[in-house]
């Protein structure tokens, strides 16, 4: 059971990082609707003046892959019988 679940959290993450890259190129989700890829390709034009704009979003993006893959890896540790003792 325990490398399903971790094959699930990292499809998770695939699909994550896969739908911010898509917004982020314009083929995602329509322009009024929120994603963390649209929010930063709206932010990178705003670079020089606010560049929280674009920091925000992409540090949100790396810290749910993390924390992802750490719910992943801490349900592999607890579910795997063999660590047990």
């Amino acid at each position: 059971m325990s490398p399903v679940i971790v094959a699930a959290t990292f499809s998770i993450a695939s699909a994550i990082i896969t739908e911010s890259a898509l917004s982020f190129l314009g083929l995602g989700f329509p322009p009024d609707f929120p994603t963390w890829g649209r929010l930063l390709f709206d932010g990178k034009d705003f670079m020089t003046l606010i560049p929280a704009l674009a920091v925000w979003p992409g540090t949100m993006i790396s810290l749910t892959i993390l924390c992802v893959n750490f719910i992943g890896d801490g349900l592999r540790d607890a579910l795997d019988p063999r660590l047990r003792e």
